[in-house]
């Protein structure tokens, strides 16, 4: 430990020290060099501008299944607004079946990162699975007859419309241009054959029993031309649906009806409005009483739904659904479906809950379903805004997950006793389902509503959403096991090599589960917890939640909404976490400990005594020790300096100390008196993300508190800093990011002095150890439980 001068210069160049950097690097400078220019549409605080707009297309859409055959047909007409200030000659529509069709960009750009990863069915961009499966997706997408049959494309009068086809995207040439503020209606006539979900996947389409009763559960998405989005900060977006970038699309209003077996059950995006034509009397008044109920009642029973299983109607019903100001429509169909509901109310809207699913669901989905989307639209509202739509659905089919406006398909099941034939579920199903309902009906806010551009930024809807997940989570009970949120979870892809910036385009993202979801909610939990903290985030998530609402927010305008309405320049936290691949990892190098030296002779040879006591005696004292010298044997040669040490105080000392203090201010004297402890920290950021310091601090008496130091810290050197630490009692530790909350992907450099990690074989002894006293303990009422037996 180092004496410290008196001088206040001193102490304050102590506190603003920092090692000078070679070659520096500004963690802190602004992103104004990367984000688009503000405009009169999307202004520097990141709202809506004053000649904000947005395209509109509303549809009326009249469509059947073919069970047999697994198909889909149907006509449409679209009306579309064009509300922007440009004149377009043509439009562009999303195809987005074209996916499936031979030849597409989805079938031919499948790659496999090595002969290995084929061979497992580890595969790159293609389908996962064992090496069957992806052999049987290579076959069958080779077979299926996939893709729209566009059957005509005509105007509101009849007429044929030219347009072109370019894979997953149709261009409309329009005869006469259309103006601003103007609007038309086209009508189309197509039909596609519906893809075995599980061999083909994403996103939609069947599933079959064969082995049990001989039905099938449709799942029907992407599934009538779309009219593609034309917006100011991107034009058309007719980007390919190649199959991770998903969908952009306009809102508007949908009055569509779905023709189906008789006796189907249909879930859909929006209203029923003709429940007395497809429902009986006995499942009407349940779906009344389901309105006002404080738990789910089943509107179709399962009863009902096995005995549909057995038979086969020979007509057919029409479903009629209508759907206010949404972005899409989806659709579910099958006999097998049970159906339950219950109404809630979220701010000054009726919500209905329901879920749809087969028996296999059962018990878990009776028991889960319902709750969990009414548990998740009441905590997301919290955070951002009332949920708008009247309804809210969960399907059970072989879709895993996936969203669209008031409607969602989950994945999960119990699984069937081979003893028992029972059907059980396990811990991880349970949670599991629970999950996804939450992420896949959360997605209504994120990006059904807060309407975000999914074909280019995937994070926009999925981190965002995936962090609003944790938040529900955290929120159903106690200790809920999360995958996603906590920055503890992330530690492994953070220190990996193959990332890719989350600011990168949905289709070119490596590891799309770590990118898109789970590194952006780690950085907004890390935002909210660690750097903002929870009421400037939560006041700023809201704002920017309030302020795109059914408009089309750019990472610009959350960049720029955050920052805005929390106070705060976070340039350097998006740079860091959003644009580039760094880890966080901060070392604590090293401390040294200084004392404000006092002047007072009495106090400072009294303290430097007790420095001198502590240091070793050399080997030749210790060897001397004993031996008698020259004046041990002439006494009369010693004086006053062999009868004081050096640590002896003389008046001289006193005299020099009174003159020293006489000119000192009251303060001056009262801190000399403090006895401070200083301490000079060194930090490494090994990493190379700049993040806050969390350093808890340990003292002699046992006290430990937390000490958080701003990123700013960083912003002399961020690859290197020395911080003062002041301390009323000597330190004896310090821990860098005691509770894991900063994603350090290396926690051995984290504290001083370092702490010695227990190796696997240790720990397993540990809990060996542990183990056995345990038994000892249990064994021993067992043996006294025998004797009392043995007595009786």
């Amino acid at each position: 430990m180092t004496r410290l001068p008196a001088s206040l210069a001193a102490l304050a160049l102590i506190a603003s020290f920092s090692a000078s950097a070679q070659q520096f690097d500004d963690k802190f400078r602004q992103l104004e060099e990367i984000l688009p220019t503000p405009t009169d549409t999307r202004t520097a605080s990141g709202a809506p501008g004053h000649a904000y707009w947005q395209q509109r297309a509303d549809y009326t859409i009249r469509a059947s299944l073919d069970e047999a055959k697994r198909a889909v047909s149907g006509t449409e007409t679209i009306t579309y607004h064009n509300n922007s200030p440009d004149t377009l000659s043509y439009l562009w529509i999303q195809l987005d079946q074209n996916m499936f069709a031979a030849g597409s960009d989805n079938r031919s750009t499948v790659t496999y990162p090595s002969r290995d990863a084929w061979v497992s069915g580890r595969t790159g961009s293609g389908p996962s699975g064992a090496n069957f499966d992806t052999a049987r997706y290579i076959f069958a997408s080779r077979e299926f007859d996939g893709g729209f049959k566009i059957a005509s494309v005509t105007d509101a009068d009849g007429k044929p419309l030219h347009y072109a086809i370019n894979q997953t995207m149709m261009r409309i040439d329009l005869p006469q241009p259309m103006k601003p503020g103007s609007r038309l209606s086209l009508k189309m006539a197509f039909s596609f054959n519906v893809p075995e979900t599980k061999v083909l996947g994403r996103r939609m389409g069947f599933e079959r029993f064969d082995k049990e009763d001989k039905n099938d559960i449709f799942e029907i998405a992407q599934w009538y031309p779309r009219m593609a989005a034309y917006y100011d900060a991107h034009g058309w977006q007719n980007k390919q649906y190649i199959g991770d970038g998903e969908f952009t699309l306009e809102f508007g209003d949908y009055d569509v009806e779905l023709t189906v077996p008789a006796d189907h059950v249909v879930a859909a995006t929006g209203v029923l409005q003709n429940a007395s034509s497809v429902l009986t009397a006995a499942q009407q008044k349940r779906l009344e009483q389901a309105r006002g109920a404080t738990r789910p009642v089943v509107i179709v029973t399962q009863d009902e739904a096995t005995a549909a299983e057995k038979t086969r109607a020979t007509g057919t019903k029409t479903w009629r659904f209508k759907a206010s100001n949404v972005r899409d429509f989806a659709w579910a169909t099958s006999r097998k479906f049970i159906w339950d509901a219950q109404g809630f109310q979220q701010g000054g809207t009726d919500v209905l809950a329901m879920s749809f699913y087969p028996k296999e669901a059962n018990p878990l989905w009776e028991h889960y379903s319902t709750p969990a989307i009414i548990h998740t639209i009441q905590n997301y509202s919290k955070y951002t805004f009332d949920y708008p739509y009247p309804v809210a659905i969960s399907v059970n089919g072989p879709v895993g997950g996936m969203e669209y406006p008031m409607l969602s398909f989950n994945g999960g099941r119990p699984t069937k006793d081979k003893k028992t034939g029972e059907l059980t579920y396990a811990k991880r199903t349970k949670y599991g389902l629970i999950s996804v309902i939450i992420h896949e009906v959360g997605h209504n806010y994120f990006p059904m509503i807060v309407n975000s551009d999914e074909r280019q930024w995937t994070w926009m809807d999925e981190g965002l959403n995936t962090f609003m997940q944790f938040l529900a989570e955290q929120a159903w009970e106690p200790n809920y096991p999360s995958n996603r949120g906590e920055p503890r979870a992330i530690v492994d892809y953070m220190a990996s090599r193959g990332q890719t910036p989350i600011m990168t385009n949905s289709e070119s993202v490596l590891s799309r589960g770590n990118n898109a979801y789970a590194k952006p909610a780690t950085a907004l939990n890390v935002l909210r917890e660690t750097v903002l903290g929870r009421d400037l985030f939560d006041f700023a998530f809201k704002e920017y939640a309030q302020r795109w609402k059914f408009k089309r927010p750019t990472p610009a305008d959350f960049f720029r909404t955050m920052e805005d309405a929390s106070g705060t320049d976070l340039d350097w936290f998006w740079r860091g976490w959003f644009y580039g691949t760094d880890p966080v990892d901060v070392s604590v190098d090293g401390i040294t400990e200084y004392q404000i030296s006092s002047k007072d002779p009495e106090v400072e040879k009294k303290w430097q005594k007790a420095q001198h006591d502590l240091e070793p005696v050399s080997l030749s004292d210790q060897r001397n020790k004993g031996k008698q010298t020259y004046v041990d044997q002439h006494p009369e040669l010693k004086d006053f300096y062999n009868e004081h040490d050096d640590f002896t105080v003389t008046n001289r000392d006193r005299n020099k100390y009174n003159e020293s203090v006489a000119g000192l201010e009251d303060w001056e004297k009262a801190l000399l008196k403090e006895g401070k402890h200083l301490y000079l920290a060194d930090f490494s950021n090994i990493g190379g993300l700049v993040t806050p310091l969390i350093l808890e601090i340990q003292l002699a008496s046992g006290k430990k508190y937390i000490e958080r130091v701003p990123a700013e810290v960083w912003r002399r050197n961020p690859k290197k800093l020395t911080k003062l630490i002041v301390t009323d009692e000597p330190m004896v530790s310090l821990v860098q990011d005691p509770y894991l909350e900063t994603a350090d992907v290396d926690t051995s450099n984290n504290a001083w002095p370092r702490r010695v990690k227990p190796t696997r074989l240790e720990l397993f002894k540990a809990q060996r150890e542990q183990a056995g006293d345990m038994m000892k303990d249990f064994k021993e009422p067992l043996k006294k439980a025998d004797a009392n037996k043995a007595a009786e």
